[in-house]
């Protein structure tokens, strides 16, 4: 048989891998370089963690945790016994100052959020910025991210798309804050809580119109469901069936995704009008439509009229 290409030393010899490394950083089997570590831990599915990042939880001083109960299950699963410590929104201030200081005594931290990649909707970035400041080595361990993984299970264009975070909770800042990112030429992908999703996509449907769309939830779990189908149809869907549970990623088509659907300018028009003034309405049916200002006024101003 000819040899295999693959044969032999195959991390050494190609020029996209490296050899697998328990220090972390890049630079053969060595003890880790002291400094930060963001390590992405599972988003549901336990298995789904790297081999680099089981090394770098096991041989790190302290591991800095959204919850220090959820990172407890996780290392318990693959028999992590490093020490842990609390770091989130609620304390960072205070505890962000002990944790520079200790990677100032030449310390190695790693940090995880709850689940996936530390940094992403957490307020991580600031320790990073701390430790840029004192001149701290910083490294980061991908892995997964509900965002990555909702964005490209939705079959929508991942070229170029947005991650928004979360909607506001209330329904006039969040039309507000859908009708700012309605002409981004981009995917958008959103976080949304399950018991919100219902009015949160009736809103969606108003603002930015039919345009196909993708819910995504409890994504690598054993119950994970992807729904696709343009944003009115899935607000009927969920007005009528009731929240979802489990955690959501919504993601929504650019504007001209829904350029070859027939467009019913006066059904989402006769939405907008019902909760919005007839010039907001028109503006925001016009924005997610791609139509010229002026003729959906004027249709609006017709649909207003009659009786």
């Amino acid at each position: 048989m000819p040899r295999s290409p693959f044969a032999g030393s195959f991390f050494s010899s190609s020029p996209i891998f490296s050899p697998p490394d328990p220090s972390g950083s890049g630079g053969g089997c060595k003890p880790l370089v002291p400094g930060l570590y963001l390590v992405a831990t599972p988003i549901g599915n336990a298995e789904d963690i790297t081999l680099r990042a089981l090394r770098v939880l096991k041989s790190a001083h302290v591991i800095a945790c959204e919850d220090t109960r959820v990172t407890g299950k996780l290392a318990s699963l693959h028999n992590i016994q490093t020490p842990r410590t609390a770091y989130h929104e609620h304390n960072a201030t205070k505890a962000r100052p002990k944790l520079i200081e200790r990677l100032k005594n030449g310390e190695t931290v790693a940090l995880v959020s709850d689940a996936g990649t530390p940094l992403i909707n957490d307020p991580g970035y600031k320790l990073v910025q701390a430790c840029q400041a004192e001149d701290i080595h910083v490294t980061a361990l991908p892995g997964a991210s509900s965002i990555i993984d909702g964005l490209v299970l939705s079959g929508l264009p991942s070229d170029r798309f947005l991650f928004a975070g979360y909607a506001p909770p209330k329904s006039a800042a969040r039309k507000t804050w859908l009708a700012e990112l309605a002409e981004i030429q981009a995917t958008l992908v959103l976080l949304e809580s399950p018991k919100r999703l219902p009015a949160a996509l009736a809103d969606m449907a108003t603002v930015l119109g039919p345009r196909p769309a993708a819910m995504t939830r409890e994504l690598t779990k054993l119950f994970e469901e992807v729904r696709r189908a343009p944003l009115d149809e899935l607000a009927t869907h969920y007005a009528e069936a009731g929240p979802p549970k489990g955690e959501v990623v919504m993601v929504i088509g650019p504007p001209d995704a829904a350029s070859d659907q027939d467009l019913d300018l006066d059904g989402l028009l006769k939405r907008a009008l019902e909760t919005q003034s007839l010039r907001d309405a028109a503006q925001t049916v016009a924005v997610a439509t791609g139509l010229p200002r002026k003729k959906v006024y004027a249709r609006a101003l017709e649909l207003a009229k009659a009786p």
